[in-house]
């Protein structure tokens, strides 16, 4: 069990998605930073979309109830056990009764913390995911709470079994095991978005095309899972008039009445009436939900087989980092098994 004895400001059970439902009203949600999830997981062996906590600064304070094995990634929240500071992207033995807790916002917007076997908490339409406005999935449908239990699944294998006879008597409360993954590739400073144009985009008068590519937007004080309200300056259409909703996804970038722009994130409504003139590409989500409120970035835009090509570049990083993991796991058991 792991317990919440200090509540976070909105941390949540997240995993890969809840998909298939969206003509029902009910968006995928999940993690907002799906690759951090992907490589929290991988490191303590887990499926690469199991269910973790997405943490927001100012983060929860956990106590572990026993020994396991944890990996935390995405923002770097200056994690530390007691007064032992903790890396990311990096798996991490907990010893029983050790807590947790972020002590500043050195980088990024989310923290994700993956436990070795994940955790045991009921899902709903297929997923672990939090769906807060539901009230469904996650921890009873909504975000962690002081005194919150959250069961974790256990996991009896020959790795599980040699961490703990390895670390049976260790009295470091945080032990970093000795490899971790790089993730550099896979972010960017976040100053330039890659989009991919939709179908309103040649309706935009061309001033305000020319606008969209040439001038900075700043991530506005409204920014939460559902989107980004940006600050910048006002787009027009060529006509105005209103339109028929129609389907829209994480990424869609929608021309509000007021001629501002909202980025929709992971829960995001399925339909929407406003104008859809871009499309954040796959590879650069990550980078946009680790960005913080006012942050500055400029819309860069490229061919559809471009943002492919990223993506298929993106996804074979996250499986070689995979792939690494189990190598490592591989070689840390036999130099350890007994």
């Amino acid at each position: 069990m792991i317990q919440v004895i200090q509540q976070g400001l909105l941390d949540t059970i997240q995993d890969g998605g809840r998909y298939g439902y969206q003509h029902l009203g009910i968006n995928p949600g999940g993690a907002m930073d799906r690759a951090a999830m992907y490589v929290a997981n991988i490191l303590v062996g887990n499926d690469p979309e199991a269910a973790v906590i997405e943490l927001h600064f100012p983060a929860a304070v956990l106590l572990f109830e026993e020994d396991t094995l944890i990996a935390l990634s995405g923002g770097d929240f200056g994690a530390m056990v007691n007064e032992q500071p903790l890396d990311i992207n990096q798996p991490i033995w907990i010893s029983q009764l050790s807590i947790l807790r972020f002590t500043r916002p050195v980088s990024g917007a989310r923290c994700y913390l993956a436990i070795r076997g994940g955790l045991n908490n009921t899902p709903w339409l297929g997923s672990h995911s939090t769906h807060l406005k539901a009230g469904a999935g996650g921890f009873e449908g909504r975000k962690l709470q002081k005194n919150d239990r959250i069961p974790v699944n256990h996991v009896d294998e020959d790795i599980d079994k040699a961490l703990h006879q390895k670390y049976l008597h260790t009295t470091q409360l945080g032990t970093p095991l000795p490899w971790r993954a790089d993730v550099r590739d896979l972010y960017s400073d976040g100053s330039v978005i890659r989009v991919v144009t939709s179908l309103e985009y040649p309706e935009l008068t061309p001033a305000s095309q020319s606008v969209f590519t040439s001038h900075l937007f700043t991530l506005s004080e409204q920014c939460d899972r559902m989107g980004y309200r940006l600050k910048g300056p006002a787009l027009h259409m060529v006509h105005e008039e209103e339109r028929l909703s129609a389907g829209i996804t994480r990424g869609t970038v929608q021309l509000l009445p007021d001629g501002h722009l909202i980025i929709l994130m992971a829960d995001h409504q399925t339909t929407g009436g406003y104008p859809r003139i871009a499309h954040v590409v796959s590879a650069d989500l990550p980078i946009l939900a680790q960005l913080l409120p006012h942050s500055k970035f400029t819309f860069q835009i490229i061919p559809h087989d471009e943002a492919e090509e990223l993506l298929i570049a993106a996804e074979q990083h996250l499986h070689f980092l995979q792939n690494a993991c189990n190598l490592r796991w591989q070689e840390w058991l036999q130099h350890n098994h007994k």
